[in-house]
């Protein structure tokens, strides 16, 4: 799935519109709209997303020993 799908997907599992979760990451709900359609989000974008939506991000490549290597956290 696209990153801007799940976003899309988080709102609606929320209760929040796109709108609100661009001003409650201090962006003017068409320029949250316009990241959408980019997809231009880092992993810190997604960190605030998760934060503001009340929400954990998790990002990790798993191993097939099972091992998780977190990204974006220092090893």
């Amino acid at each position: 799935m696209r990153i801007d799908k799940n976003i899309k997907v988080l709102g609606i599992k929320t209760d929040l519109t796109m709108a609100e979760i661009g001003r409650r990451l201090h962006k003017s709900p068409q320029a949250f709209n316009q990241k959408i359609k980019r997809g231009t989000f880092t992993i810190e974008d997604l960190q605030e997303i998760a934060i503001v939506t009340n929400c954990t991000f998790e990002c990790a490549f798993v191993l097939p020993t099972g091992e998780r290597i977190r990204i974006g956290e220092d090893t």
